[in-house]
């Protein structure tokens, strides 16, 4: 029998923190979304300032990283590139960069989505706090 990791909410919370800590000196005000690897929902943000809207783009990028286990951009990208059928705007909003999965040795443990600036900063800024999660865990 395999071992599973996960996430914890302290792990969330962590993920969060960095998230948030990266947006303040970057000036930015974003919503943040962390879900397990089913795409559920663990713990989120949303800065003062950024725009309602945010809230729901963010987990929805994050979802959509955790149940493709691949950054959010991939389908962007397919989308961009007129590779994707039919689209509802709900499937859509999940599509565009800033989702980001979290893997821990070789496993999906969840997703980090992130909205409110640019999608390359926003997918940047979910990198970023991954990054240090990834370095404190291991």
């Amino acid at each position: 029998m395999k071992t599973k990791h996960y996430l914890t909410l302290e792990d969330a919370e962590f993920l969060l923190n960095q998230a948030h800590v990266y947006t303040i000196e970057n000036g930015f005000n974003v919503s943040i979304a962390v879900t397990d690897e089913t795409g559920s929902l663990l713990a989120m943000k949303r800065m003062d300032g950024a725009s309602p809207m945010t809230s729901n783009l963010s987990l929805e990028k994050a979802k959509c990283s955790a149940m493709s286990q691949c950054p959010s951009k991939l389908f962007e990208d397919l989308i961009k590139g007129g590779q994707m059928g039919f689209l509802t705007m709900d499937s859509f909003s999940g599509m565009l960069e800033g989702g980001e999965p979290i893997l821990y040795e070789g496993q999906l443990v969840g997703a980090l989505g992130v909205s409110g600036v640019k999608s390359f900063q926003d997918a940047e800024i979910a990198q970023q706090a991954i990054k240090l999660f990834l370095a404190q865990v291991a």
